[in-house]
């Protein structure tokens, strides 16, 4: 697999990592490098992370990892959205704007699931996992701190309707996956 592919698949798994980082960016009042490099950190790592846990695995657990993937996916990402659209219904003062392990973690484990697909699927290609994971975090990374920035930007003039969007994205988002996988939406 070339690295042009290599990128091309990097930004495709980064692209969750990216929405999430903009809705985040919503909560915040005023950004600053260290919510962009947490960000990056936290969804750059995972999604770096996810792929190295997965060619580690290869055909042994392929069957089981596909087989439940969208679910957890599904049911993580139908709880953060829940809770940003509930955090929208709130006032100003109320709304998370942490970066704290405990509100990150969670988003990094959820943006990552298909990055752990992906890392099985590359134990069976002809692949380097070292500059896989190497394109994976790093576009991640950069995206992610982007994604805060810009969500920045929208959020302070549209905060509560923009979190209320982001809630309403995420849960969207876990839809998709869930209806991809049971081969009921094909896009």
């Amino acid at each position: 697999m070339s690295t042009i592919e290599l990128f091309i698949i990097a930004v495709g798994l980064s692209m969750d990592a990216f929405a999430v980082s903009v809705c985040k960016g919503l909560s915040v009042k005023k950004t600053n490098w260290k919510h962009c490099i947490c960000a990056g950190l936290y969804f750059g790592g995972f999604q770096a992370l996810m792929p190295l846990i997965g060619f580690f695995l290869g055909k042994q657990f392929e069957r089981l990892i596909t087989s439940i993937d969208h679910w957890v996916a599904f049911i993580l990402l139908l709880f953060i959205g829940g809770s940003m659209i509930l955090e929208s219904r709130k006032s100003a003062e109320t709304q998370d704007t942490s970066f704290a392990f405990r509100a990150m973690l969670p988003l990094a484990i959820a943006t990552s699931i298909d990055a752990l697909a992906v890392g099985i699927t590359f134990a069976f290609l002809s692949v380097n996992i070292w500059i896989a994971i190497l394109l994976i975090g790093c576009t991640t990374f950069v995206l992610s701190a982007v994604g805060i920035q810009i969500g920045n930007v929208f959020g302070c003039k549209y905060k509560s309707k923009a979190e209320l969007a982001g809630g309403i994205i995420l849960i969207l988002m876990g839809l998709k996956i869930l209806l991809e996988h049971l081969n009921i939406l094909v896009l």
